[in-house]
C-alpha cells in the first residue's frame, strides 16, 4: 500500500538528464532575484517560475508538441516529475493554468538571462573560445497559413453558406503579393520570405545565432522579422555585444559578403572571415588582407558547425514551424531553444573531458 522509494532513487545514476539538471539548477539559482520581481504576493498562488522553466525545457528536449500532452506526461512520468521537482503525490497543473503562467515568462527577458547563465558555466569549464566566432541565420516558419496573407486594407470576406467557416477558400493565383502591400491576418509581424532562389516563399521569421568556434556553443541568439538585410543586421548587432577588447574573428557564408557588413565588422575591431562571393557585382569585399592568413580557412571549416545548431533546433526543438505568434514570443522560444542546445552539448563535452 505504501512506497518508500523516492523519485531520486528511481532515476538511474547515469541517466543523461542528471548532468542537465545540475546545470539547470545552478542557472536558476542565479536567476532567483529576477523571478521574485515577476510574481506578486496577492491573488491565487502561481506556478513557481523554476518549475515552469524546467517543464518548458523538458518539452524541448523530448519534442512534446503541446502543453496538454506535456501535462499528461507529468501526470504519470516519474522521470519528468523528478526533473521538474514534483513529488509522486503532487497535483499536476491543468493545461490552461500552465499556459497562462507561461505567458508571464514569455513577456520578459528570462530566456536571454538563462542563456547567459548557461554560457557562463561553459566559460568556467573552459569550453568556449573568446576570439573566434561564426554567425548565420535561418528562416523559422510562422504559425500562419498562406491564405491569411491578404491586402492590408482588404476586409475579411464574409463566408457563403457553401464555404467552410473555419477554412474558407481563397484564390490568390496570379496575384502579386509582397510585404509592402500584404500582411498576415493571423500573425501580422510575420513576413513573406525565402532562403534562396528556386525555393517557395513562406511566412517566416529570421532566427540568427552567434557560436564560438571551439565547441560550437551558442553565444547569442536573436530573432527578427525576415527581410533582405535581417541576417546581416543581426550579425552586426551580435558582433557588437561580444565585448572583447582584443581583435576577434567572425566567420560567415557568402550572403554576408557585402561592403557594408565587412566595413561595419572592421569598425568594431572584428576581422570578417566571410566566404568570398566572386559572382557578386563589383567583386568580393574580402581581399588578400584576410584570406592570406592561416586562420581564414580554419574559420571557413568551423562555421559550418552552426548548421548543427539549426538542425537540432528545428527537429528536436520543434522550431521548423513555430507554435507562437509575434516577434517577442517567437524570439523568446528561439533563445530558450538555443540554451537547451547548449545544455545538451555541454553535457556531452563535460563527460569526455579528462578528470
Amino acid at each position: 500500500m505504501f512506497s518508500y522509494v523516492s523519485g531520486e532513487e528511481r532515476v538511474p545514476i547515469d541517466h543523461p538528464l542528471r548532468p542537465v539538471r545540475v546545470m539547470v539548477d545552478q542557472a536558476l539559482r542565479e536567476l532567483s532575484g529576477s523571478f521574485e520581481t515577476m510574481y506578486k504576493n496577492l491573488g491565487r498562488p502561481s506556478i513557481a517560475p523554476e518549475k515552469l522553466l524546467r517543464t518548458l525545457l523538458l518539452q524541448i528536449l523530448y519534442s512534446i508538441r503541446s502543453e496538454r500532452l506535456l501535462m499528461e506526461q507529468l501526470e504519470y512520468n516519474l522521470l519528468f516529475r523528478w526533473f521538474v521537482g514534483l513529488n509522486v503525490d503532487d497535483k499536476v497543473w491543468g493545461p490552461t493554468v500552465f499556459s497562462k503562467n507561461r505567458e508571464r515568462l514569455l513577456t520578459g527577458d528570462v530566456a536571454q538571462k538563462f542563456l547567459a547563465q548557461v554560457l557562463e558555466q561553459a566559460k568556467q569549464a573552459n569550453l568556449t573560445s573568446d576570439e573566434h566566432f561564426s554567425v548565420d541565420g535561418t528562416l523559422i516558419e510562422a504559425w500562419a497559413s498562406q491564405k491569411s496573407f491578404q491586402r492590408k486594407e482588404q476586409a475579411k470576406p464574409a463566408p457563403s453558406d457553401k464555404d467552410d467557416p473555419g477554412n474558407p477558400p481563397v484564390n490568390f493565383h496570379g496575384e502579386t503579393r509582397c510585404n509592402e502591400t500584404h500582411e498576415s491576418k493571423t500573425d501580422p509581424e510575420a513576413r513573406l520570405a525565402r532562403k534562396g532562389g528556386g525555393k517557395e516563399a513562406k511566412l517566416s521569421y529570421c532566427g540568427n545565432v552567434l557560436i564560438e568556434n571551439r565547441n560550437g556553443l551558442v553565444v547569442e541568439a536573436e530573432l527578427r522579422q525576415a527581410s533582405g538585410t535581417a541576417e546581416r543586421d543581426a550579425a552586426t548587432a551580435m558582433a557588437e555585444n561580444i565585448g572583447n577588447t582584443g581583435r576577434v574573428t567572425v566567420a560567415a557564408d557568402k550572403g554576408y559578403d557585402t561592403r557594408d557588413f565587412v566595413g561595419a565588422m572592421r569598425a568594431w575591431n572584428v576581422t570578417p572571415h566571410v566566404a568570398q562571393n566572386e559572382t557578386r557585382r563589383g567583386g568580393s569585399a574580402i581581399d588578400g588582407r584576410t584570406t592570406r592568413h592561416a586562420g581564414y580557412p580554419i574559420s571557413q571549416r568551423k562555421r559550418k558547425r552552426i548548421e548543427e545548431v539549426f538542425g537540432w533546433m528545428k527537429t528536436v526543438g520543434m522550431l521548423r514551424k513555430t507554435r507562437h505568434r509575434g516577434v517577442c514570443k517567437v524570439g523568446w522560444v528561439f533563445t530558450f531553444a538555443a540554451a537547451a542546445y547548449n545544455l545538451v552539448r555541454m553535457r556531452t563535452l563535460l563527460s569526455v573531458q579528462p578528470a
